[in-house]
């Protein structure tokens, strides 16, 4: 199992990394940012949307509940319908910056409430598809992270394809420039 304190810093390195690669976002013009480029998804839009849906879906699987969508979209729609209602709702950097940051500030008071006991514990859940899941919650807090961590290359390649700058974002690099928990 990880311990507690880690899975901690953890975050505190995925939201810097997410903060400095949404301010090289912020440098794209709007079509830029919108176009559809071919990778995963369709564009760096749906990408960090994507990552952020994520980690909403994850929090709420985290706090006991299974949700069947994505806020603002309706219940029953196949799952791609789904997915790109949810990133047609952030349209710029900044609509993504806001909502990302709610996200944040309630995974971080989430992370804050945990103890050993509760990492070990198993979580259940029941995917957007309907399947059920069962896992160590300390493994999909790590899973999360990491599912950010592999998007976020995606998003560095992008930039560069867009003729942009990426920043540098490992780990190492967050605890030279003084990253604190």
């Amino acid at each position: 199992m990880v311990p507690l304190e880690t899975l901690r810093e953890l975050y505190a390195y995925n939201y810097w990394a997410r903060d400095r690669q949404l301010e090289a976002c912020a440098a794209l013009s709007q079509e830029q940012f919108l176009r559809p480029m071919g990778s995963s998804f369709s564009s760096v839009r749906d990408t960090l949307a994507h990552v952020m849906g994520a980690e909403w879906i994850w929090l709420e699987r985290w706090r006991g509940r299974s949700p069947q969508t994505m806020p603002g979209v309706p219940e029953g729609l196949p799952f791609q319908e789904t997915l790109r209602r949810w990133h047609e709702q952030f349209g710029t950097v900044v609509a993504l910056r806001e909502r990302w940051t709610g996200i944040e500030l309630d995974l971080r008071a989430y992370l804050a409430g945990l103890n050993d006991a509760a990492l070990a514990s198993q979580l259940v859940y029941t995917n957007i598809q309907g399947r059920q899941w069962s896992y160590p919650l300390w493994r999909t807090l790590v899973h999360v992270v990491n599912h950010g961590t592999y998007h976020r290359g995606q998003v560095a390649a992008l930039l560069r394809q867009l003729g942009a700058a990426a920043p540098t974002i490992d780990f190492l690099v967050a605890h030279d420039a003084g990253l604190r928990l």
